[in-house]
């Protein structure tokens, strides 16, 4: 019994280090996660969850128009490859993305390149995509 007691305070050190381990997460790991589900939400076709990714300032200066919206509508994503990624800072980096799109009418596919640059809000804890949506209406952007 002597013995168990002396490794439990041991025990308990180790066992908030794993929980803090489990909190909020670091700022590499939270950039991370903002990509792959911003990713998604671009393949499956969910416009708002990825709008919800742009940073405010870009939202209030480019409101998404509904022609913009639609156009989102007519087209499967039928590809999203990240071609490249720079940490530009700590708290920027820049992405470049090959997204192909299917039209859902014609069913003609296209390739556009989605140049991205994220910023890190550290008030926030979160990252912010500063380009907006693809540009999904010419060739490429």
């Amino acid at each position: 019994m002597l013995r168990i007691a002396r490794f439990r305070p041991l025990a308990i050190f180790a066992l908030l280090l794993a929980l803090a381990g489990c909190g909020v997460g670091s700022q590499q790991d939270l950039r991370q996660t903002t990509l792959f589900n911003y990713a998604g939400a671009i393949r499956w076709g969910h416009i708002d969850d990825a709008w919800s990714m742009v940073d405010p300032e870009y939202a209030r200066q480019h409101p998404m128009a509904a022609l913009e919206r639609e156009r989102f509508e007519h087209v499967q994503v039928t590809g999203y490859q990240v071609k490249g990624t720079q940490m530009l800072s700590e708290t920027e980096m820049a992405q470049v993305v090959e997204i192909r799109l299917i039209n859902r009418h014609t069913q003609a596919e296209r390739v556009i390149t989605d140049r991205q640059h994220w910023r890190w809000d550290k008030e926030a804890r979160r990252w912010w995509l500063t380009t907006g949506l693809p540009r999904i209406s010419g060739t490429s952007s």
